[in-house]
C-alpha cells in the first residue's frame, strides 16, 4: 500500500526511522528463498558493511553459492565464510574474487576491506602485501552523478559527524559512507528515486551512530560537545568555565531523548549551525518538514529541560 501525505509532509517523509537505527532503509523489497546464514556478531563496523553490500547483491540477483564457487574458483566453504565473517578475516584475493563475479565496483569495496581489516587487528604489512597479490584494480572511476553528490554533501556530512563523535578526522567516517553509496549506486538511485539525499542521510547516520559513544540506554552521548563550544573557550575564569560546561552538557544530553529526525535538525541547525535550506538539502527532507521537526524539538527540549528531577 502506498502511503499518502499527512499534514502537508510528502509520502516519502511518512515513514519514521526507528530510534536511532544504525541500517538504512532497504534497497527495494527483499528475495523469496531460504535465509542466508547470519553473519558473525563480532565483526566490525567496515567489515559488516562490506559483507552487507556483497550479501545484498547475491540477494538481489539470485546468484548460489556453487555459481560463485564456479566463477571465482573458491570453494564454497570459504566463499561461505566469506560472507559470515567467521573464522578468519579473508584475504583480498578471495573477496575480490566474489566482488568481480558480482560486476561490484572495486575501489570503494577495497577501502571497506582495508579499514575493515585493521579492525581485525591486520597489520599494514600483512594488508600491502595481500592487495598486491591481486592485480591493478584499473583507475578509480566514480560515477560523475556520485562525484557532484559528493560535492554538495561532503561539508554537512563532516560537520555532522563531527559533532557526534568529536573526533579530529570525521572525513574518514564520511567517505566510509560515500564508498557504501558508490557501491550500491546503481541500486540507490532506482530505490530512492529523486529523493536519494534522503536515503544517503539515513545510510551517512547509520555510520556514525555505529560509532558514537551511548549511555547505557542506547542514547546518543552528546555531553563531550560541551568542551568544544566557542562558548566556553572564551571563558578564563576555571570556576565560571566549569559552570558553563556543566549547563551546556546538561543541555546537550537531553537533545538525545528527541526522536531521530528532530534529533538531526537540532544538531544540524543549532551545533552545526546551518540554515533551515540547508538542513533540508543535507537530510533531503521537504521545507514544511523541516520547520515542523524544528518547532516540536524546541518545544520538546523546553519542557524536558526544565523538567523537575528527583532532587528538585
Amino acid at each position: 500500500m502506498t502511503s499518502t501525505p499527512q499534514d502537508g509532509l510528502p509520502a516519502a517523509d511518512d515513514v519514521p526511522d526507528a530510534p536511532f537505527s544504525v541500517a538504512p532503509a532497504p534497497l527495494g523489497p527483499g528475495r523469496r528463498g531460504r535465509r542466508a546464514e547470519p553473519m558473525a556478531e563480532n565483526i566490525g563496523p567496515s567489515h559488516q558493511a562490506l559483507l552487507e553490500r556483497l550479501r545484498h547483491r547475491i540477494s538481489e540477483r539470485g546468484i548460489t553459492l556453487d555459481e560463485l564457487a564456479r566463477i571465482t574458483g573458491f570453494s564454497k566453504t570459504r566463499i561461505s565464510a566469506l560472507l559470515r565473517g567467521i573464522e578468519y578475516y579473508p584475504s583480498w584475493e578471495l573477496t575480490y574474487s566474489v566482488i568481480h563475479a558480482l560486476g561490484l565496483p572495486p575501489w570503494p569495496l577495497c577501502r571497506l576491506w582495508t579499514a575493515g581489516a585493521y579492525e581485525a587487528a591486520k597489520s599494514t604489512t600483512w594488508i600491502t602485501q595481500r592487495i598486491a597479490a591481486v592485480r591493478s584494480l584499473g583507475p578509480e572511476e566514480r560515477p560523475v552523478e556520485h562525484r557532484g553528490f559528493i560535492l554538495r554533501m561532503e561539508h554537512y556530512y563532516t560537520a555532522y559527524a563531527r559533532a557526534l563523535l568529536h573526533i579530529e578526522r570525521p572525513e574518514r567516517i564520511v567517505a566510509e559512507a560515500f564508498d557504501i553509496l558508490w557501491a550500491g549506486w546503481d541500486e540507490a538511485e532506482a530505490a530512492a528515486g529523486p529523493n536519494l539525499p534522503r536515503y544517503a542521510w539515513r545510510l551517512l547516520r547509520s555510520r556514525v551512530l555505529l560509532r558514537v559513544r551511548r549511555h547505557p540506554d542506547g542514547r546518543p552521548d552528546l555531553r563531550p560537545a560541551a568542551f568544544m563550544t566557542v562558548a566556553q573557550s572564551r571563558i578564563e575564569d576555571p570556576v565560571a568555565r566549569f559552570v558553563e560546561i556543566s549547563e551546556i552538557a546538561d543541555f546537550f544530553d537531553t537533545i538525545s531523548h528527541l526522536p531521530p529526525d528532530q534529533f538531526d535538525v537540532v544538531v544540524l541547525r543549532y551545533l552545526c549551525e546551518f540554515t533551515p535550506d540547508e538542513v533540508q538539502e543535507a537530510t533531503g527532507l521537504s521545507p514544511a518538514h523541516v520547520h515542523t521537526l524544528d518547532h516540536h524539538a524546541r518545544g520538546a527540549l523546553e519542557h524536558l529541560h526544565h523538567r523537575p528531577t528527583a532532587r528538585e
